[in-house]
């Protein structure tokens, strides 16, 4: 099937690292027999997307569309494409190819892949030469095997948070065998800290939201947690010391890592999520006495993002979202630095389309 659907693709795009989003217009390849091209519904807003737009952490590369929470409808398939068709509820995650041969690879851990996965966005294809432009745009065209089946029975803006800020939570929980008869504390409660909340406690852990805002008590109960702990208060991260199993940080900004080491238990885990784009300091001996552990994670690869749907079908669980048009993105930005959104900003794209 050699056609080419969307060859002109409505988008919103970084020029440099200063300037707003707007508006550009980009090429999508030449649909391939294994591809699957598909109509963007709903593109999620991750932190991620700042920090990349704003060349936070090095190596942009410009013009950027954002984007790697995206859900839409299947609008046409490669000619040996097997399990999508045309009309299925579809996402794609943070990746949208892999080398599919390295050891990393073969044990469906593409997010780790030896000779580099293909983002989203910010990026190139496996032939390193072809950029990847993300989901804030009418279309995309992805390899089948990185596309994702979504639960029927749920709002579809509400699943596109999922594929990032879900698997990024969801990954280690499950890595870390987090269950039943456990004490878990999830850091922020924002667009990841509210997936992690929701997964421990469907997980059967006894889950507490570890947070600066007291206000967030109500939400952080409603979401499955049992109480909070205020982390600026001493006396509350005192009443708490040393009692944890597994904490999971979502923090995205600079915070003192040890006041939360000295909440876990001997042999307790902490992991990282959380990306801050300056160093973190650490008290070695926070960590030394009690064995404790300081881990990292990234995303999940594609079968273990599947099952991630698949849980949250089964537990009915979802996003708080806020749905935004594509022309409110930049002021999106600057509000999500502020923490003033409840908990995942979610662009229509019904809005581009229609401009």
């Amino acid at each position: 099937m050699n056609k080419k659907p969307f060859l002109n693709t409505k988008a919103y795009a970084a020029f440099n690292a200063a300037n707003p989003l707007g508006p550009y217009q980009l090429e999508r390849r030449t649909l391939g027999s294994h591809d699957v091209a598909i109509v963007i519904d709903y593109c999620g807003i991750c932190h991620t997307d700042i920090h990349q737009v704003r060349n936070e952490w090095g190596g942009s590369l410009y013009p950027m569309v954002p984007g790697h929470e995206i859900v839409g409808h299947v609008q046409e398939v490669g000619a040996d494409v097997t399990g999508f068709h045309p009309g299925d509820r579809v996402g794609i995650g943070v990746m949208v190819d892999a080398c599919r041969s390295c050891s990393s690879c073969a044990e469906g851990l593409e997010q780790y892949c030896e000779n580099g996965f293909s983002p989203t966005y910010n990026g190139t294809e496996q032939d390193k030469k072809r950029l990847t432009y993300g989901g804030y745009a009418e279309h995309i065209i992805v390899k089948e095997h990185f596309v994702l089946h979504l639960p029927t029975h749920l709002p579809l803006p509400s699943l596109a948070p999922l594929l990032c800020a879900g698997i990024t939570t969801y990954s280690p929980l499950r890595h870390w065998k987090v269950g039943a008869g456990q004490k878990v504390g999830i850091v922020g409660l924002g667009g990841l800290g509210h997936m992690g909340i929701q997964f421990a406690h469907a997980l059967g852990a006894h889950t507490y939201a570890i947070t600066t805002s007291p206000h967030k008590k109500a939400d952080a109960l409603k979401l499955g947690a049992e109480d909070i702990i205020v982390s600026k208060d001493p006396s509350a991260m005192a009443q708490h010391a040393n009692s944890f199993d597994f904490i999971l940080s979502t923090i995205s900004a600079p915070y003192d890592l040890s006041a939360y080491l000295n909440l876990l238990k001997r042999d307790g885990t902490i992991v990282i999520v959380g990306a801050p784009n300056k160093p973190t300091e650490l008290g070695i001996f926070d960590l030394i006495p009690g064995r404790k552990t300081i881990a990292g994670s990234l995303v999940g690869g594609i079968q273990e993002t599947q099952e991630m749907l698949d849980f949250c079908g089964a537990h009915n669980i979802t996003a708080e979202i806020e749905l935004i048009s594509i022309q409110e993105v930049n002021e999106a930005f600057e509000r999500m630095l502020k923490s003033d959104v409840h908990y995942r900003f979610v662009i229509d794209m019904a809005s581009l389309r229609n401009t």
